[in-house]
């Protein structure tokens, strides 16, 4: 009976988790700061985490540099379309 009892309470939360699809760069973070943490004195599980936590910062910096990137050519391709024409003569 105790076997089951852990056994759904740490199914249930990662059950709620699977909403969280969004989380870019965090399998191989983790993956990497598991293995470094393992390594550095067998904390693999913070490693895990904190490699999680990196990547998936380091990955919202480069959707939000590729957003704005993305922005600055939409900008310039439409100023250069509305930009009147010159006559030739």
């Amino acid at each position: 009976m105790r076997k089951i009892l852990v056994a759904v309470a740490i199914a249930a939360p990662l059950m709620l988790l699977s909403g969280v699809g969004s989380a870019k760069g965090c399998l191989k973070g983790a993956a990497v700061g598991g293995v470094v943490g393992h390594v550095a004195g067998h904390h693999a599980v913070v490693g895990a985490a904190a490699g999680c936590v990196i990547e998936h910062h380091r990955e919202k910096v480069k959707d939000r540099a590729a957003a704005r990137q993305n922005m600055v050519s939409q900008s310039s391709a439409s100023a250069t379309a509305t930009a009147p024409a010159t006559p030739s003569r």
